[in-house]
């Protein structure tokens, strides 16, 4: 097995460990509002750390082996995984719009994978890599502080944390991609750059844990997917002189597949959204209003209304 064919098939299972831990991550915001980012007590989410935690280090081997500007796009099987295991292990069946992204983001990353290059041997210097961590946690803090203003809005809110969180996780993988070709057997070596992987991989799992309290499985977990490869395979193209064949042809034909790839996963977002909408309406229509007296006895015993003076009724009779 070639190492290109290696890691793609390390990037599958890594999909289907980590779609697996966003269904759970999901189902644990759904029961445990009152814990946004990391919901402690509660063992499914430790299982979801898990899951994650496995998809991880098969992500990391698989960029051992394969291009960052491949590997990164592959996560977004992600969420095309987690509508089929959605539906059969928590019984949340998907849309005609959501199946229809998710076959534009199978052809899309297809059509990818037939473009990619071989893997590049250059690497980011320590100049390099504190100025894209530095850019990186500014970032995030910029959009957590942005969410933080949006709490009136689950949806927006919900965009923005996994923007963070797509973001956190990609520039973790380029760390690693970094880590893995300057490797000499010396931890210590690498240890800031290790360290600094470490604090994005957990930033991004909280950050994605709270992205899902309120807006549902789909929309965060697209916008994260979208945002994670963007970010690591616009470092990989420009830092680390990753390139796609046939020249100049085959880069245009790879950013076109990137498009119908994410035009897919904008199928599967607004699918969820308009679901929830929709879902909203409903209940808004069939919740009664509530009951007014339109007569003036009603009116009388309402609470706070003033009585006629001397405590009688307004119903007088009246002298003819």
């Amino acid at each position: 097995m070639s190492a290109l064919a290696l890691s793609v098939l390390l990037s599958l299972v890594s999909a289907v460990a980590y779609a697996g831990g966003a269904i759970v991550q999901e189902r644990v915001a759904q029961t445990s509002p009152e814990s946004a980012y990391a919901p402690l007590r509660r063992p499914a989410w430790w299982g979801a750390g898990a899951l994650n935690g496995t998809g991880a280090l098969l992500h990391v081997i698989a960029l051992a082996y394969g291009p960052l500007s491949l590997v990164q796009p592959l996560g977004a099987l992600t969420i095309v995984l987690a509508l089929p295991m959605a539906a059969w292990f928590v019984r949340r069946r998907a849309g005609a719009t959501a199946w229809r992204g998710a076959i534009m983001a199978t052809v899309g990353l297809a059509g990818l994978l037939t473009l990619t290059g071989s893997a590049s041997e250059d690497s980011l210097d320590g100049a390099e890599r504190l100025l894209v961590g530095l850019a990186t946690a500014g970032g995030v803090l910029v959009l957590m502080m942005s969410a933080r203003a949006a709490h009136r809005h689950p949806v927006v809110r919900a965009v923005l944390l996994a923007v963070a969180a797509g973001s956190a996780f990609g520039m973790a993988s380029v760390f690693t991609k970094s880590v893995a070709l300057d490797w000499s057997g010396e931890p210590f070596a690498q240890l800031t750059t290790l360290l600094a992987i470490a604090a994005l991989a957990t930033a991004g799992m909280l950050l994605s844990q709270a992205s899902y309290r309120g807006a549902g499985l789909a929309a965060p977990l697209a916008t994260a997917t979208v945002v994670n490869p963007v970010v690591a395979a616009a470092v990989g193209l420009t830092l680390f002189g990753e390139t796609f064949r046939h020249g100049t042809t085959g880069t245009i034909l790879a950013l076109g597949c990137g498009v119908v790839a994410a035009g897919g996963l904008i199928l599967l977002t607004t699918e969820r959204i308009g679901r929830e909408n929709g879902t909203a309406h409903v209940v808004a229509q069939h919740t009664p209003a509530p009951s007014v007296p339109d007569s003036p006895a009603g009116l009388e015993n309402m609470p706070g209304r003033p009585k006629p003076p001397g405590g009688g009724s307004t119903n007088r009779n009246v002298r003819s």
